[in-house]
This record gives structure tokens, sequence and C-alpha cells, in this order.
């Protein structure tokens, strides 16, 4: 039987506030300044000054701006990094509108080939309402960037540059998210009434032209074929002509990107470590790369990504970068805020439950290019982030390792770095991957 709240026990709960130490200096500053600066810890600031051990120089970051796409920017920094050091070309950036126009234009493909093998499902289903909740968005995965320049390769930004409509996406997602249930909703009748494949592909693709249509206009149209020219650090002008973006991917990043393989730390009881994971509809590309996580243990997840920054190769990794976090200072530590002290109450919880209760997900993909090594043990991280020199040292952040612990929850490491056994266990795992539901928190990078 359901109980309201009565008088009684608000005046029960008024008298107990003066039991509470502190509470009107805590009512008065969290009134005042709000409840993080009123709780802000200064030993943050103190302990997470950057400086590190071990530190790869990556340049000036890029700036998504008013746009998802973190993981698409960090990927493509984990590319350029090393281009800009071959060829000598400073703070040289990748085109992530050129990955941001077919990403956008395969997943409507996606959403269009689920709606369809899902037509015989109520629309009232969990799984189809979850398909027509977000037909496609900005977010993504390491994985599904690598299915995307497998196919069309990649090409410089000067080629192919951001327009007002990447960086600042809202107006494009909402405009194709319309189009797209409407599409979809006219896929599931053409299904349901018995029209055969041809038809309902035939119908499909003229969705598809008016999507290419829309990201044409909104993005511009990508080179089939460009000349590549720049000038280096050393005042040398050098000239490509007539190069493809795969042939540019290939000759000047060269990254095998099957040696890649994401790993995740997701200590929950559904996810056993060890073991590799993927999302229902968590993808872009139809019959292209499929997402696939190797669940392991905190120390082990450390471990390989330490011996990869001394070896002088950033990582990309996937955190829920909005919890303690101070943006413009660039700081993440599990006590930069104390709203423990601040209110007198316990707010922890494990790593577990914070997944498991929706407190937390990943939401943010960057890039580790440091680590500060104190006995061989971690103590801090540095990172490269996607929001411009603004926030932060310059656009880098500092992180400590106990917010590692926290909320990072995805790497992606160089298989050359693995040991045997693990690499045995995501080649043979990644065969038949574990199906995680498409609203697992280990999917939620993509849907934002």
């Amino acid at each position: 039987m359901t109980k309201e709240i009565t008088t009684a026990a608000i005046a029960n709960f008024t008298a107990d506030l003066a039991k509470h130490p502190g509470f009107n200096i805590a009512s008065h500053a969290a009134q005042e300044n709000g409840i993080f600066k009123a709780s802000q810890n200064l030993q943050s600031q103190i302990d997470l000054n950057p400086t590190f051990s071990v530190e790869i120089e990556t340049g000036k970051p890029a700036d998504q701006k008013q746009s998802g796409r973190c993981w698409m920017f960090s990927a493509l920094n984990t590319m350029r990094h090393p281009l800009q050091k071959e060829y000598k070309v400073k703070d040289f950036e990748l085109s992530q509108n050129y990955t941001n126009f077919w990403d956008k234009f395969e997943k409507s493909n996606w959403f269009f080939e689920n709606v369809i093998a899902s037509a015989d499902k109520p629309l009232d289903d969990r799984k189809v309402s979850f398909l027509f909740a977000t037909p496609q968005q900005d977010g993504g995965q390491w994985d599904m960037l690598c299915g995307l320049i497998e196919k069309y390769g990649i090409v410089p930004k000067s080629v192919y540059p951001e327009t007002a409509n990447a960086t600042n996406s809202t107006a494009l997602n909402d405009t194709l998210n319309t189009l797209l249930r409407k599409d979809g909703l006219e896929l599931r009748t053409l299904v349901n009434s018995g029209k055969s494949e041809e038809e309902v592909e035939a119908r499909k693709n003229e969705f598809l032209n008016e999507v290419y249509r829309i990201l044409a206009i909104s993005l511009g149209l990508p080179p089939k074929e460009f000349d590549f020219e720049y000038k280096d650090d050393d005042g040398n002008y050098h000239r490509d002509a007539a190069i493809t973006p795969k042939d540019f991917f290939a000759k000047y990043v060269g990254m095998n990107l099957e040696d890649h393989v994401s790993i995740i730390n997701s200590p929950t009881d559904d996810k056993p470590y060890h073991k590799v994971f993927s999302v229902e509809y968590l993808g872009n590309v139809i019959n292209g790369r499929q997402v696939r996580h190797l669940n392991l243990e905190i120390t082990e997840m450390k471990d390989l990504i330490i011996k990869q920054l001394k070896a002088g190769e950033v990582v990309w990794f996937g955190s829920n970068v909005g919890k303690d976090s101070e943006r413009q200072l660039g700081l993440l530590d599990t006590n930069i805020y104390k709203r423990d002290e601040l209110f007198d109450i316990d707010f922890s919880m494990t790593k577990a439950e914070r997944l498991d209760s929706s407190e937390s997900m990943m939401d943010h993909a960057m890039v580790i290019t440091g680590v500060d090594l104190v006995d061989d043990k971690p103590t801090k991280w540095k990172i490269e982030n996607s929001w411009g020199e603004k926030p932060g040292f310059k656009g880098y952040f500092v992180m400590s390792d106990a917010w590692f612990d926290a909320f990072v929850y995805q790497a992606v490491i160089n298989k050359k770095f693995l040991p045997d056994s693990m690499k045995k266990e995501f080649d043979e795992g990644a065969k038949d991957p574990i199906q995680l539901l498409p609203w697992d928190p280990m999917g939620a990078l993509a849907f934002k």
C-alpha cells in the first residue's frame, strides 16, 4: 500500500536539520554559489598539476564545437598524430566532416534495414521504440569509424572542411530524424502489406536518395579524388595529385585498423571478464565492421594503456566526462566536489551500481597522451580533449587515477600489446560476441 508524506514527517525532517553541524554555513554557500562551486575542493587543483613522467606531444587540440562527434574527433586524432610527426605538418587535421557525411548516410541505411527486419513487431515493442527514438545521431564507436574508413577512406580537413551544420548539428539531426521516422513508418507498411523484397528495396533507395541530397546540401559533396598540397614545418612544398580518399589513408595514415581492438571495463554481473560483447542495433555500415568489446578488469586495462603510451602511441578511450569534472579547469577527479561534506550525506556507489542504475554511462571519447607514474603506479593521466584550446590546459585535461577507476569504461589497444591469452580471447569471442541489449550503457556513446 502506498504511503503519503505526512506533516508529522516533514516536521521531523525539519527538526533533523539542526542535528547537522554547519547546516547554516552550507546553506548560505550552496544558495549563493551553487552546489558544485560550494563543494569544490581546491586540493584537486594542487594534486592534478599537469606534469607527467610519460608524455607524448600531440600539438593543438581539435574542436568539435556544438556536435556530438567526440568519438570521431578522438579517433582521427590518434591517426593524425603519427602523420604530423612523419610528414612534419604541425597541427594538421583530418576531415571530421568527411567521416561525418558518410556516417550519417550509412546510419540512415542502417536504420532502414533494422526497421525492415523488425517490421513484424508492434510499434510499442521496446526495441522498435528504441529504433524510432533515435534513427541516427552524432555519436558512435571506434569500430564504427573503422568501418567508414575501410569503405570510404579519409581526407585532409583542408580538402573537406567543417560547415555550419557539422559544427552545430542540431538542425541537421532534427531534419534527418523527421524524414527517417516518416520513411521508416512507410517501410513497415510496405513489408506488412506483403510487398516483395525488390519493391521494398526500391522504395528504400528512393528514401536514401533524399537523405543523400540533404547531406550534400548541408555538409557538401565529398570528394572522390583530390590534390593533396601542403608545406611542411621546414617550408618545403609538397603536392600529391589526383589521390583518392582510400589511397590517402593507405599512404599517409597507414594504420592497420584490424590490429586495434576495443577493451572495456564493466564490472556488472551480466558481463563476465575476458568475454567479448557487442550491442544490438549498434553500428552504421551494413556488412561492415561489427562493434566488439573485450571486458577486462580495470588493472588489466591500465597496464595495457601504459604499455602503449611507453611505446609512443596515444590511446582512444571512452568515459563519463559529465561526472566529477570541472570543464574550465580541465580536471577530472572524484574529489573535485565534496558534496558528501556539503550535505552530510553518503553518495557513494560502486562502479557496477552506477552502471546498473543508469547513474553513469559512456558519454564522451578523448585521447590519453600521458601518465604520471610513481613507483610504477599511475597517479594521474594527461588527456587530449576535442573542445578547443580554451578549457583546461590549452585544451588538455588532467584525470586522476581514482576518476579513471570510477568513470573510464573503454579503450582501444594495439593488439601487439595484448598477451597471447587476450589475443586468443578476443579473436575467438569476436566470431560470435555476446549480444547486449540496445540500451546497454556500453553502447551509450553512440546514442548522443
